[in-house]
């Protein structure tokens, strides 16, 4: 049973495909040759391929389709045609893999379309994975966890750094480094954040905490009480710093000035770490509490970009 996907507005590849090819930086993993397949003369243009022909890619990153969305398009589809080709590589006896555009393909066959246009490509399984990861991440259709499971993939499969990733993608490092930073979460709140229970900015916020039991139960509260990403952030907040009350001759702790603690929580969701600001009359030092390793090489990564 086709897995459910859910479809985006159409967007632009950002670099687009034909720029991931040439000049593959930090590419390390060493590719193998192409199989032979069916001819294909007129490699890089569109040709009409039989939907039979065509079949899924194994390296798919998302894991998801949404079938009403899937509905529209092939709706959409049969009024129209299909506008962007799919990409495909050849296979020997005359049949195709898809590299992208498996929405387009299986929206055709839900339309009852013989054909649909594609653009052949010779890629080995390396170069294919990889720009079906880019393509994806590309499109910004995924949900935060695959998007997370994507970038971990750049890293651990092509030893992709994270500024190598951002470069391929359009998008910034520090955004790279928050996605990845999601996989630390314990497996239910993953679950969580990619059922659309929670969201990217819950996550992130809810990463400050120290411990993964101390996110799994912050979480269940978030989720229970249906909690905004800013009452997240304040729930949060009150977890890590929280208000004592004076005893005896105890002295009452002088309030933090208001701009003073704006900086703080603005560091903490930007690092996912906790972060303490001692100030007087404007010189202080900014500390930064990590648990592990590495929460330590994140931070280093996100400050010094190595």
């Amino acid at each position: 049973m086709t897995p459910s996907v859910e479809i985006p507005k159409r967007r632009a590849l950002g670099k687009g495909l034909e720029s991931l090819l040439p000049g593959r930086s930090g590419f390390t993993a060493t590719p193998t040759p192409a199989p032979a397949a069916a001819a294909a003369p007129d490699e890089g243009k569109p040709r009409e391929l039989t939907v039979d022909q065509i079949e899924r890619n194994p390296f798919q990153t998302r894991a998801t389709v949404d079938e009403s969305a899937l509905k529209e398009l092939a709706a959409s589809i049969a009024a129209t045609g299909v506008l962007q080709p799919v990409l495909v590589r050849p296979l020997p006896n005359n049949r195709f893999q898809l590299i992208a555009g498996e929405r387009r393909w299986l929206a055709s066959k839900l339309a009852g379309k013989p054909t649909v246009p594609a653009i052949i490509r010779h890629a080995s399984d390396e170069q294919a994975m990889e720009m079906t990861i880019v393509e994806n991440l590309q499109r910004a259709d995924l949900n935060p966890m695959e998007q997370a499971r994507a970038y971990d993939r750049l890293s651990h499969d092509f030893k992709m750094t994270q500024e190598q990733m951002a470069q391929r993608t359009g998008k910034d490092r520090a955004s790279v480094a928050n996605f990845l930073r999601l996989l630390r979460l314990p497996l239910e709140v993953q679950h969580k954040v990619e059922t659309g229970n929670l969201s990217f900015g819950h996550a992130r916020t809810l990463l400050s905490l120290e411990s993964p039991e101390a996110i799994l139960k912050a979480a269940q509260k978030v989720s229970a009480l249906s909690m905004s990403v800013r009452q997240t952030e304040s729930y949060v907040q009150g977890l890590l710093n929280p208000e004592r009350k004076p005893k005896g001759e105890e002295k009452a702790k002088e309030p933090l000035d208001p701009n003073v603690r704006e900086a703080r929580d603005l560091l903490q969701r930007a690092l996912g770490l906790k972060v303490s600001i001692e100030d007087k009359n404007g010189r202080g030092r900014v500390i930064i509490e990590y648990a592990r390793l590495e929460d330590f090489d994140a931070l280093l990564e996100t400050i010094a970009g190595k």
